[in-house]
């Protein structure tokens, strides 16, 4: 009888319990996070939850967006508070930054933060997931996002909100977690050392064969040795929420990367936080860190590449990127 028990106390004190029917569907709980939360929460476990004191929402689209309807209760973060500048997007904010965004916000330690998003595609999902991952390296524990984002919050029937909550503002000290955020100085040291954790290449196949890149990439290619691993491989092909926990659990074993050391990366750091939220925190495997800055700034040091087209070649897409 004492198991049993336990878990009804553990329940009772969650601020966001969830209901059966949500455990069942699988919405996946961190290796470390308490049971306070699930990395994904349902609209409708957050619907029932919106009065919980420890509840802070962040919603993370354009202050516009956000002042046309939003959660109750969310405060707006914009998504590009948490990013670099245009020429390197994937950039660290500072630590000082940080501290300010989360302390006007009211997050404090103790804070169960659910981040909500548009939810209009896969792509979209990677902002929710790199805002999850730069509020976990500050040493918060207790988070989740918002599945299928405000898109699903409103398919579902829940109400939107034109209302800016009073908050009062707490006193956050943002530290980055080394243990979650890949240099690349580290990532050179891994590759000459001859013995690198799994480099996870998240974006598309045409950026991982040098066949296209982004404006702020000065080189086509990949990062040496790097294994390709689609993003978009873990959402469901008929709407733009992450597939069932399971069906994700059997991907990544099929892969190997269920418990082997990965940095994860893409062009800035975007769709690489998409492959180190499914890895890390539904996968469950705690060896997983971000490339933030990615292929951007590592194309634009003297460090080798793979998959890297002739002068020539790259001369030629470079005129079909300017011509479309």
């Amino acid at each position: 009888m004492i198991k049993p028990i336990v878990v009804s106390l553990a329940l009772a004190f969650s601020p966001l319990a969830l209901s059966p029917a949500a455990a069942q569907t699988g919405a996946a709980a961190s290796a470390d996070q308490s049971s306070t939360g699930q990395a994904l929460i349902f609209p409708r476990d957050l619907a029932s939850h919106l009065n919980d004191p420890a509840l802070r929402i962040l919603d993370i689209r354009s202050p516009e967006e956000y002042a046309a309807g939003h959660v109750p209760g969310a405060v707006n973060t914009p998504y590009g508070a948490f990013r670099g500048p245009a020429d390197n997007a994937g950039a660290l904010r500072s630590e000082a930054e940080l501290s300010a965004l989360f302390s006007k916000a009211g997050i404090s330690k103790d804070s169960y933060v659910v981040v909500t998003y548009a939810g209009a595609n896969p792509t979209d999902f990677g902002a929710a997931a790199r805002v999850y991952w730069t509020l976990k390296a500050g040493g918060l524990t207790q988070l989740s996002i918002l599945d299928g984002g405000l898109q699903a919050w409103q398919a579902q029937g829940h109400a939107l909100s034109k209302d800016t909550p009073a908050i009062t503002p707490t006193q956050f000290n943002y530290t980055y977690r080394q243990d979650m955020v890949a240099s690349t100085q580290e990532v050179a040291s891994y590759i000459q050392s001859g013995q690198p954790p799994v480099l996870l290449d998240a974006r598309p196949t045409p950026f991982f064969q040098g066949e296209q890149r982004v404006d702020a990439a000065a080189r086509y290619g990949t990062l040496p040795g790097a294994r390709e691993l689609d993003f978009n491989t873990f959402f469901n092909s008929d709407k733009p929420t992450l597939k069932d926990k399971n069906e994700i659990v059997k991907l990544v074993k099929a892969q190997g990367l269920d418990n082997k050391p990965t940095i994860s990366f893409c062009n800035t750091g975007h769709w690489a936080s998409t492959n180190w939220f499914v890895l890390s925190e539904i996968a469950g495997n705690p060896n997983v860190r971000l490339y933030p800055e990615s292929v951007v700034e590592w194309s634009r040091s003297d460090l080798p590449m793979d998959n890297q087209p002739s002068r020539f070649k790259a001369l030629k897409l470079d005129t079909l990127r300017a011509v479309n």
